[in-house]
């Protein structure tokens, strides 16, 4: 079953309050509700587009997949790229804390180096 996986996203960007993030961002508060605890089943192609905006990613970023049981598909099957991978949980901002200052002053300089270049 496909549904919504946002807040890997979201701890990924340092953002604490999703609710209120969303709800500034254009969503209704019921919107915003339904997005943040699955309970969407139809997904808004203006919705999706938004989230992407704001979310800085691509509509794939956005889903997660996970096999119904019983039910097995290929392994070259691309919903297997969306399965949900919980190994990995990004808080940037901790992992940021956690670095000596003179590390983070050399990152800082190299995202800047590559934004300008771009």
């Amino acid at each position: 079953m496909l549904s919504l996986n946002l807040r890997p996203i979201f701890t990924t960007r340092g953002i604490e309050k999703p609710y209120s993030f969303l709800v500034k961002n254009g969503f209704t508060s019921h919107t915003a509700n339904s997005l943040l605890n699955s309970k969407t089943r139809v997904f808004r192609l203006d919705h999706i587009e938004l989230l992407c905006e704001i979310l800085l990613c691509e509509p794939n970023d956005l889903l997660m997949w996970k096999p119904d049981s019983g039910k097995t598909i290929a392994p070259n099957n691309p919903l297997n790229k969306l399965i949900a991978n919980t190994e990995t949980k990004t808080d940037l901002k901790k992992t940021l804390f956690s670095l000596p200052y003179q590390q983070l002053k050399e990152i800082s300089n190299k995202l800047t180096k590559e934004i300008d270049e771009k």
